[in-house]
C-alpha cells in the first residue's frame, strides 16, 4: 500500500511540475522566401521552370535538382543581411551544357521576435530587396518589401 501512495504522489508531482509554457504548441517559424513562376508573354500564367536547381553561394548541395516546379520556398540566412542563390534550369534537353543560370540575391535586415519561453524566437527579415544577373530571368516583381514575416504567400514573382 506504501508504495502505490509513493507512487501515486511521484506521479502527481511529475503531472503538476509541468506548466502550459513548458509546450510550444504555436508554430514560430523563421519564414522561408516564395517564388513563384510566370509567363513572361502572359503574366497572369503560372509557367513551370524544367529541371530546375538552386544552390545557395558557399554551398555545394542543391535545395531543389533537376524539378520541375512552379514555386518554391527557400531559406534566408538569418545570420546575415545577405543571401544568394545559383538558379539553374534547363528547358533543352537535360544536358549540363544547355542549363541557363541566374544569379538571384536578396538583402534585408533581421529582427528576432520572441515567441514565448518554450518558443523562443523566429526571425522575421526586413527592408527586402532583390536583384538578378539574370540570363533566364526576364523580370521580377517586386523589386522591394517591407517585410518577410510568413510563407502563407508567395512574395516574389519571377518571369520567364
Amino acid at each position: 500500500m506504501k508504495k502505490q501512495i509513493l507512487n501515486l504522489l511521484v506521479l502527481i508531482t511529475i503531472v503538476s511540475a509541468c506548466e502550459k509554457d513548458d509546450f510550444c504548441t504555436q508554430n514560430p517559424v523563421t519564414p522561408n522566401l516564395v517564388l513563384r513562376f510566370y509567363d513572361n508573354t502572359d503574366r497572369t500564367t503560372l509557367k513551370e521552370v524544367e529541371r530546375f536547381s538552386i544552390i545557395a553561394q558557399g554551398n555545394t548541395d542543391s535545395l531543389y535538382t533537376n524539378q520541375t516546379t512552379d514555386s518554391i520556398a527557400i531559406p534566408l540566412n538569418s545570420l546575415t543581411t545577405e543571401t544568394i542563390y545559383t538558379l539553374k534550369m534547363n528547358n533543352i534537353d537535360g544536358v549540363t551544357t544547355n542549363n541557363q543560370v541566374a544569379t538571384f540575391t536578396i538583402q534585408y535586415t533581421t529582427e528576432e521576435e520572441y515567441i514565448s519561453r518554450s518558443c523562443g524566437f523566429r526571425v522575421i527579415f526586413n527592408n527586402v530587396s532583390f536583384s538578378s544577373n539574370s540570363s533566364w530571368i526576364q523580370d521580377f516583381t517586386p523589386n522591394t518589401l517591407t517585410t518577410i514575416n510568413n510563407q502563407n504567400a508567395a512574395h516574389v514573382q519571377i518571369f520567364h
